[in-house]
């Protein structure tokens, strides 16, 4: 690549000629603040609106300032950053955004971790200056997963950015012209009318609060403080390695015995692992894997613990309604086996019984609320709660999180295996699958489980694994937009395989919709997965078919592994969805 020669703040630097006068900037760390701009370099997307002018900065020989977001470096150009005139244009900038923002900042969802509040603290914004007219809008709240708030909407475009170049569902779009102007979905329909997954990657890129969770706190306090009720939560693979960096934590802390302390310190009289679930998911997965192998059932199978994915795929590939998997999502299957087998084992009315999840994701929250999930007339899942959340009821409680003793979690579904663990991180659901798939096939224990050709972070990946003397060729994707490319090649028949796994958010659970926020980053990221790893790594099982409280649910219960038992109760059906 080219370097171009430029002077920043009278410092000489070579840089890429691809590159804007920002990214030159960091490479000198100076800082130019930003708000609407938004780089995914692993993503590949970015966000380049320029909208909110707060990144402007003086160039030599120019007579306005230019957004350095959007302008590219030219063989000796002269910036010049933080002049009067640049700061000073930044400041009134704000000044407007905030002239047309509510000013609740002290109830606000987002207070103390919102960026237009940040930004206007540190360029020392002490008075409205404008006043007038004030932009308003229904609150949309339809899907139980995503809270739209457009009065907090700062046009910076981050979310459609996300939605359309990232996730290529394209729900959001700026629509209208000047002060009408606004960011939503086409004929402001109401999320739950869309085609939208609720994967919440939109929430997670918001700088204000126009977006966030639909927030389930309140309900689970009152549950837990209903006399009449026995809480029982269980905590998913992704949360253990996210839930610390909201106490200060570094990213990739595992934190699995002090979230099951916290946890009944805030009152839930039962405190369980979805991984146990999780292991209960591949028995059933591996199982349904071999019966289509042995008896030509359809090909490629899919991976569905994912519920945007399911969404998605529901909404844009109807016609491949019969390739992924029936079994319903472990903290699905949780629910339904607490609420049955768990209640009759401690004669515990159903009824009485309340199950909260606690999960990296946004839309487990709308998959809680789907009807074919129901048992017996009951939500097999009252109420789930992102890890953001969780953390706020450990905060609200003034529990010290950070010195916390380590404890386990509750029995008789309280084992799990390092298989269970991996289905925080892309790649790990299938490769747990595999798992127990090439002990069945081949009818030994094999040794080697690590499939180190499955991991990784790139968008797409495949690989083959030899099971006996048969190779299954295995596809991987997270991001719907890789998720897109995957089936439009399945579809058209350029490519084969025998297996598939598909999550919604990049990196899989980990980098959930209601994960701590990262911004985007893909380090952050990567440590989490890593922590998954370790944690599979130190476990004395490593294999969910070894799983000793899963055996003993199948011999007293359940019966066979996909039988009709197991049908009944751990398995559902998807339906064609309209395209809106």
């Amino acid at each position: 690549m080219k370097k171009v020669n430029v002077t920043i703040n009278d410092i000489k630097i070579a840089v890429p000629e691809n590159y804007t006068v920002l990214e030159a900037a960091r490479e000198i760390d100076v800082e130019i603040p930003t708000l609407c701009h938004l780089n995914l370099h692993d993503l590949k997307a970015v966000n380049r609106s320029a909208s909110c002018r707060v990144c402007v900065v003086e160039i030599e020989g120019r007579g306005t300032l230019a957004p350095s977001c959007s302008t590219y470096v030219a063989e000796g150009m002269v910036i010049k950053t933080h002049t009067p005139r640049s700061v000073k244009a930044r400041r009134t900038m704000v000044e407007l955004l905030l002239s047309d923002h509510p000013k609740d900042c002290l109830v606000c969802e987002k207070n103390q971790r919102c960026e237009l509040q940040k930004l206007a603290a540190d360029l020392c914004v002490r008075e409205i200056k404008y006043t007038g007219a004030q932009s308003t809008y229904e609150i949309d709240n339809s899907s139980r997963s995503i809270y739209r708030n457009l009065d907090k909407c700062i046009l910076c475009r981050r979310c459609e950015t996300m939605c359309n170049e990232v996730q290529t569902c394209g729900i959001l779009s700026g629509m209208d012209r000047g002060f009408e102007t606004v960011v939503g979905p086409a004929f402001g329909l109401p999320m739950i009318d869309t085609m939208c997954t609720f994967c919440g990657q939109c929430v997670a890129v918001c700088p204000t609060a126009a977006l966030t969770e639909i927030n389930q706190i309140r309900e689970v306090w009152d549950a837990i403080n209903d006399p009449e009720k026995i809480v029982v939560v269980q905590t998913a693979p992704a949360v253990r390695v996210a839930l610390g960096e909201e106490f200060g934590m570094e990213a990739g802390t595992i934190v699995t015995g002090k979230m099951a302390a916290a946890m009944r310190r805030l009152g839930f009289d039962r405190v369980f692992d979805t991984d146990f679930a999780a292991d209960l998911t591949i028995v059933e997965e591996a199982s349904e894997f071999i019966h289509r192998l042995r008896h030509g059932g359809t090909l490629p199978i899919l991976t569905s613990c994912c519920p945007a994915w399911v969404k998605f795929f529901e909404h844009q590939f109807p016609d491949l309604l019969d390739i992924p998997s029936t079994c319903k999502s472990p903290h699905e299957m949780f629910g339904t086996v607490v609420k049955t087998y768990y209640a009759a084992k401690m004669k515990i009315d159903p009824e009485k019984l309340v199950v909260v999840s606690v999960m990296p994701c946004l839309a487990k929250k709308y998959e809680a609320a789907r009807p074919e999930l129901n048992t017996n007339g009951m939500q097999n899942v009252d109420y789930v709660i992102s890890t953001r959340e969780a953390a706020k009821m450990i905060r609200e409680a003034g529990i010290n999180f950070v010195d916390l003793p380590d404890e386990d979690f509750d029995n008789p579904l309280g084992e799990s295996t390092g298989a269970s663990v991996i289905f925080g991180t892309t790649g790990g659901v299938i490769e747990a699958a595999l798992r127990t798939a090439c002990d069945w096939l081949t009818g030994e224990s094999l040794e080697k489980v690590d499939y180190h050709q499955l991991r990784g972070l790139e968008g797409i990946r495949e690989g083959t694994v030899k099971i006996g003397d048969m190779e299954v060729r295995i596809g991987i994707a997270h991001g719907l937009g890789n998720a897109r490319r995957l089936l439009e090649d399945i579809r058209s028949g350029k490519s084969t395989y025998h297996a598939i796994e598909i999550m919604a958010c990049p990196g899989g659970c980990i980098g959930g919709g209601g994960q701590p926020y990262h911004g985007g980053d893909e380090g952050i990221i990567k440590k989490r997965a890593d922590a998954i790893y370790r944690e599979d790594q130190g476990k004395a099982k490593r294999k969910s078919h070894e799983n000793e409280n899963v055996i003993e649910l199948y011999r007293d219960y359940l019966g066979e592994y996909y039988g009709e038992k197991a049908h009944e109760l751990l398995h559902t059906s998807y339906q064609k969805r309209e395209l809106i």
